[in-house]
């Protein structure tokens, strides 16, 4: 007995009314797959897997990577329903090598004496050991199960590389807003979902999205819960309120594309700005919670730590780009703890804004022209003939200087004399205003 019968036998199946109504929801075809377009297409390798038209081969072991609730059971379960093929689902959170190997010892009894193919899904395979994973390896390789293995991690560094070359790799996208709703409308009309037994309000709907964060089976647990309540008080429309009361999350005012996205992005600068960490938490938040993309924070904490903490902390830097890095490694909701350990300390840096300044009065000047020819003692004069024309001449090198530092001209005539960088006494950067005071002196001997 597979999975899917299984779970009818208990009253838990897609089809059962007493299945949760993510469960109930999911596709049955790949017709019904909302999302992922570019994995769908006609002779795709997908669309051949699920067909069972995969070529003389056999078909192909799969990794599906993308953010949770993008439909990569829901793939697994459509792979496992070609030429009535088997299907057992594991956990890696919970799954040892112990279980892999009983599977894959069943499904070697099973296809010798009937020639049934079994589909092995593994959630969260990221989460297997080395070792675990290369437990797989036989099994793949021999096609003994068709491997459909799922991960919300970069495969590329959390699947080891035997296993990934021998898999084919197919990237899910998250959904956007559009593909969440047509989720939840056809939850809330087709009749193995509420059949129509309340209407959505508007804002209710843009909430539900909201809530999401383009992930469906999290649209349709909250909707599912919602419509309990509704129903339950004998209403036949789910607005606002009692949505909030059912999911337990409060109705954020803030609209990605108006007024209120540039609000709190600035809201959330300023604090930081202003060295407040709990406000800009606050901020993180309210962003995190309504949905915004966390690559656009992961941006604006990257340009902070050098328009606003700059070199009175060095490590602002590293600690924000470390951040967006994770955010792309890792995604949501997990790197929200990267994005937060980045704004605290950017919060709480000591602030700068001399780097900025330096850089803007520079570009000022050149913009205004200020600019003329490089001295000629710093040409370059390594191609034939630079000496013949100067290039080069009376360059002194620094290295052979006491202290290492030579005076001479390094600005051209136009800007000669020049300060842009002005180093504040604040943090590090105070150590930095006595070293460029004691070099700029050296440099140009006034």
């Amino acid at each position: 007995m597979d999975l899917f019968e299984a779970a009818a036998a208990d009253g838990r199946g897609p089809g059962s009314a007493t299945a949760p109504l993510a469960v109930r929801m999911r596709p049955r075809t790949l017709d019904e797959v909302v999302g992922q377009d570019h994995l769908l297409v006609d002779g795709s390798p997908l669309r051949r897997l699920v067909s069972g038209d995969e070529g003389v081969a056999g078909p192909a072991s799969v990794i599906l990577w993308g953010p949770p609730g993008t439909g990569k059971t829901t793939l697994a379960y459509l792979v496992s329903t070609a030429a009535g093929r088997a299907f057992v689902e594991l956990s890696a959170v919970n799954a040892g090598v112990k279980d892999v190997r009983a599977v894959i010892q069943t499904a070697r009894r099973e296809s010798g004496m009937t020639g049934r193919e079994t589909v092995l899904f593994i959630d969260e395979v990221h989460r297997f050991s080395k070792t675990q994973q290369d437990a797989l390896l036989p099994a793949v390789e021999n096609r003994w199960v068709v491997l459909v293995a799922a991960t919300t991690e970069n495969p590329y560094f959390s699947i080891v590389s035997p296993l990934l070359s021998r898999s084919l790799l197919l990237t899910l996208s998250p959904l956007d807003d559009e593909g969440v709703a047509e989720v939840i409308r056809r939850a809330v009309s087709e009749p193995h979902g509420l059949g129509g037994s309340i209407a959505l309000s508007p804002e209710a709907e843009a909430h539900l999205l909201r809530i999401a964060g383009g992930d469906a089976r999290r649209a349709l647990t909250a909707l599912e819960a919602a419509a309990g309540a509704t129903l339950a008080k004998g209403a036949d429309t789910l607005d606002v309120e009692t949505l909030e009361s059912a999911v337990d999350r409060a109705a954020l005012r803030y609209d990605r594309d108006g007024d209120q996205h540039y609000d709190v992005i600035s809201a959330f600068i300023k604090s930081m700005r202003g060295s407040d960490a709990d406000a800009a938490l606050h901020y993180l938040a309210r962003m995190i919670e309504a949905g915004e993309d966390p690559r656009f924070i992961a941006r604006r904490l990257v340009i902070l730590a050098s328009e606003d903490v700059g070199l009175a902390d060095p490590t602002a830097l590293p600690v924000a780009v470390a951040a967006a890095e994770a955010v792309a490694l890792i995604g949501m909701p997990e790197a929200r703890i990267n994005l937060a350990q980045a704004v605290i300390h950017l919060a709480l840096a000591p602030k700068s804004n001399a780097v900025i300044l330096a850089v803007d009065a520079a570009l000022d000047d050149v913009r205004r022209g200020l600019a003329g020819p490089v001295p000629p003692h710093l040409r370059d004069a390594h191609y034939p003939g630079a000496v013949k024309i100067g290039s080069g001449k009376g360059y002194a090198y620094p290295h052979d200087e006491p202290g290492g530092v030579a005076a001479q001209q390094y600005a051209p005539d136009a800007v000669l004399g020049r300060t842009y960088y002005r180093p504040t006494r604040y943090g590090a950067e105070s150590r930095l205003a006595d070293l460029w005071e004691r070099l700029r002196t050296l440099i140009r001997g006034t």
